[in-house]
């Protein structure tokens, strides 16, 4: 498994359907190539210190290194966001957590964002007859 690092991947994956954890937000994204799949890492400055961030973006790595065999979509891209409660949540329950989030991605469209096929928080325009 490869890593995301440049922004507008990033931004491409925040598109795509997400699944809700106590520790964190799995966001993925279907591509169309034939690349590998490929985690990105974020914690925003919400969370905490840099030192805290830091430790919860290891993690959220160490979470992806010992995933087993979960069936993953192949040609797409994850990213976890991690939440305050990552740094005190148990780390076995973490890992269930995100094999859970995973299945339940699994169990929907490969690009579903939301039911009308926008962002919520997106503006919807007048002349829309959604």
């Amino acid at each position: 498994m490869d890593r995301l690092r440049q922004r507008a991947d990033f931004l491409a994956v925040a598109k795509g359907p997400r699944m809700n954890s106590a520790a964190f937000v799995l966001q993925s994204l279907a591509r169309d190539d034939d690349g590998p799949i490929r985690f990105g890492f974020t914690v925003s400055k919400k969370v905490g210190t840099a030192t805290e961030r830091n430790r919860v973006r290891r993690r959220l790595r160490e979470l992806v290194k010992r995933l087993d065999a979960i069936p993953l979509r192949p040609h797409s891209d994850y990213v976890l966001v991690g939440r305050r409660a990552a740094l005190s949540r148990d780390f076995v329950a973490m890992l269930d957590d995100l094999r859970s989030a995973l299945h339940r991605l699994q169990r929907q469209p490969a690009n579903a964002r939301s039911p009308k096929g926008r962002h919520p928080n997106e503006r919807r325009d007048l002349t829309d007859d959604r």
